[in-house]
């Protein structure tokens, strides 16, 4: 359901609860809301200010059917075809059982979701610098933020990718703009916003050097 006030959720308590949101409701998301979605994105870094940017709105049926079908494309090749091996694996740093469940159901049920954000970078797509993503990433977690405040989940995927020369062309991208990844939104239709589960500081957080 729409969060009544989205001015009620503090910053550290969204950023506390804001896990990847995959069971996601087709129940339509307002125009005004997607846009303030997108004003609080373009609020996020961009290196040197420069905003070589584009936010793609999709909710186009067929464009969401062709899409998802090279999606399930890339999410059969990366996890679907290993489904029983990971789903029997007891690694603790591996994908959990419920993780791969839920990216599952968003792979089957992707076009669902009621509106998708493709962000994109101009003139990126020759580009062979690794930290490329820093001009927009940070902008994509404002978007993910702002979505919280509303009620709305949210996750981002790439998992289109190999696919990214026909995107471009469904979506009338410039042959040099790069799509950064895939931002399904949509009212949570199962699970509850909860802080996501992280390894503890301890383990990751290194002080002078790396031990």
């Amino acid at each position: 359901m729409p969060s009544e006030d989205p001015h009620s959720l503090s910053l550290l308590e969204g950023l506390h609860s804001t896990p990847a949101r995959r069971y996601l409701s087709a129940e339509p998301i307002p125009d005004d809301v997607v846009r303030a979605l997108l004003d609080a994105a373009v609020r996020g870094p961009s290196g040197g200010n420069t905003q070589r940017w584009a936010w793609i709105v999709v909710r186009d049926a067929e464009v969401k059917r062709q899409i998802a079908d090279w999606y399930r494309e890339g999410w059969e090749r990366s996890y679907g075809s290993r489904r029983e091996q990971i789903l029997a694996s007891d690694d603790p740093q591996g994908m959990s059982a419920a993780t791969f469940r839920a990216a599952e159901h968003l792979a089957n049920h992707l076009e669902e979701a009621p509106v998708w954000i493709f962000p994109v970078l101009l003139g990126a797509a020759r580009s062979a610098n690794p930290r490329l993503g820093s001009s927009i990433y940070g902008a994509v977690q404002h978007l993910m933020l702002a979505a919280r405040a509303y009620g709305i989940g949210a996750t981002l995927t790439t998992l289109y990718a190999a696919h990214e020369d026909d995107v471009r062309r469904l979506l009338h991208l410039p042959d040099d703009a790069l799509t950064m990844a895939l931002i399904p939104l949509g009212y949570p239709a199962r699970g509850r916003w909860s802080q996501p589960r992280r390894r503890p500081l301890d383990e990751v957080v290194f002080f002078e050097r790396y031990e």
